[in-house]
């Protein structure tokens, strides 16, 4: 038996592309109340808002659209019109209709490791949304199983793998954020591996684990079964 068995993966900007429709709207944002406020900071104002409101709403495009409508309000004085918050109600029911993109290498590695290893995912963000992205990107059958959680801490992990796996020492996470996707499930017992994106948000960046045996960083997914063969060289 191989040390590890199960690969947990993160979804978004992971298996498939999406902080880059976030970027988007919060310029479609932008240009929406450029006629009503000159405040230099305002992207900004957004993210702040964003960030304090991840306890009301959590991660997702409606707590996204609703930190939106709050800015918009704060920097124009409660004086922006009705039509344009309307419009930026729009904007974030946009966030729903962008068509997925899975990042390359996703579906050939997945197809390759799902034969030697229990393949799971481990989200955060909207249930219906994070369904909706599963569901249209093809992926879903090479999957135990499908977490969507409200945030990723050790003990969320641990709960996970206890849940889905032969424990956290027996795991790997893949993921893209080294606040959520690397460090918890390091903390947790398990192997992590960081595939970076070149958008990922702010508020998901840390400090890479220094002199941590269970961890590696990739280039591309592409280079996955290389690192878990590394580990098992390693560790076994």
């Amino acid at each position: 038996m191989p040390l590890i068995t199960t690969i947990a993966f993160d979804a978004d900007d992971t298996l498939w592309q999406n902080e880059q429709f976030f970027r988007l709207t919060e310029q479609r944002f932008a240009d929406l109340l450029k006629d009503y406020t000159d405040a230099p900071d305002l992207n900004d104002r957004l993210i702040k808002a964003v960030t304090a409101n991840l306890q009301y709403y959590g991660f997702g495009m409606k707590g996204f659209a609703l930190s939106m409508i709050e800015t918009a309000l704060e920097v124009t004085d409660h004086s922006v019109p009705g039509t344009v918050i309307a419009e930026i109600l729009a904007a974030g029911r946009e966030l729903l209709t962008y068509p997925l993109q899975t990042l390359p290498y996703v579906d050939q590695v997945l197809g390759q490791l799902q034969d030697s290893h229990r393949l799971i995912i481990i989200t955060k963000g909207d249930t219906f949304d994070q369904e909706r992205k599963l569901a249209a990107s093809g992926l879903a059958d090479y999957f135990a199983a499908v977490e969507i959680v409200a945030d990723k801490d050790p003990a969320t992990y641990a709960r996970i793998f206890e849940r889905h796996s032969d424990g956290a020492a027996r795991t790997l996470m893949v993921g893209n954020s080294l606040r959520s996707d690397i460090l918890p499930p390091l903390a947790a017992g398990s192997f992590a591996v960081y595939v970076p994106h070149a958008l990922t948000w702010s508020y998901e960046h840390a400090a890479e684990p220094d002199g941590e045996s269970r961890y590696a960083k990739i280039e591309h997914i592409g280079e996955l079964p290389a690192a878990i063969a590394a580990f098992e060289s390693s560790h076994g």
